[in-house]
Parts: C-alpha cells; structure tokens; sequence
C-alpha cells in the first residue's frame, strides 16, 4: 500500500462526505448550517460550541480545527480500509461494496459510540444523511481503490511503488 494512495483517496473521500453534508444541513429545515458539519467536528476541541442548537453558531477556529480534524480522520480510517479491505475483496465492484459496508460500520461507530462520549454536538446533524454520507465516503473510497488496484493489474490492490 502506498501512502500517497492513502493520503489521496482518504482526502478525496473526505470531499465527497463533506460536499454532501454540508449541502444537506443548509437545506434541512432544522440543519446544522452549510458550515455547521466542520464547526460541528471542531466542536470536539472547541468546546463552546458543546450545547449550541442549530444551525451551530459560526466560528472561525473551529471551523479550521473541523477541516483539519475532518480530513485526518478520513486518511486513517482509510489507510485501515486500504490494510483490510482489498485483501477480502477482489474485482471493480468488490471494493465499492465492501466500501460503503465500511462507511456504514465507521457511521455506527461513530454515531453510536464515539460522539456521545467526546461530541454530541455531532449528534445535531441529521442522522440519516449522516450514514448516507459515510456509505457514500466508503463507495468513494472503494472506488478509488478499485482504479488504483486495475492500474497495478491487480484489481482491488493498490499499486506497488
């Protein structure tokens, strides 16, 4: 596995959850707020912000500390993917699949578990659009595994450097 693959495809990944949150919580009509998904990560550390309804009042540290936050989780949990998952699965459609089972255990995870503890402001976004933004994160994720794994000749495997 090449770390660049992993840097990559966990950024990407991280666009495309990231996209689809913040447009769904600005058009919910109780939703956190275009930016209320990242100040909602910073919250974790900003703690402030802990207790807000939404949309979650605006600030610019947390909304810095959320990016960062947002995009480091999404390049470790894909390096765990990318240690895992193509080992299991092979062909174009096998990590696409087993991505989005992936988002879907990374959500309950999360949802279930490690928000309630460390940041339940998290727990203001809309739970639905959350796990379908973390199936849509895995497919991603999946996806861009599978394109790497054709190039190498070995599908579902990263390329070697």
């Amino acid at each position: 596995m090449q770390i660049r693959h992993v840097i990559v495809g966990g950024i990407v990944a991280s666009l495309v959850i990231g996209m689809w949150e913040m447009i769904v919580e600005a058009i919910l009509p109780d939703g956190a707020g275009f930016f209320g998904p990242l100040l909602a990560i910073g919250a974790t550390i900003v703690r402030d912000l802990q207790g807000s309804a939404n949309p979650i009042p605006f600030d610019t540290g947390a909304l810095v500390l959320g990016l960062a936050g947002h995009m480091m989780n999404s390049i470790v949990l894909a390096a765990i993917f990318g240690a895992i998952v193509p080992r299991l699965v092979a062909g174009a459609a096998g990590p696409i699949g087993a991505g989005a089972a992936f988002g879907v255990l990374v959500w309950a995870g999360t949802w279930f578990v490690l928000l309630p503890l460390i940041d339940p402001l998290m727990l203001n976004l809309n739970a639905l659009a959350f796990l379908i933004g973390h199936m849509m994160w895995g497919a991603a994720l999946g996806f861009l595994w599978s394109r790497v794994g054709a190039q190498s000749g070995r599908a579902g495997q990263p390329a070697a450097s």
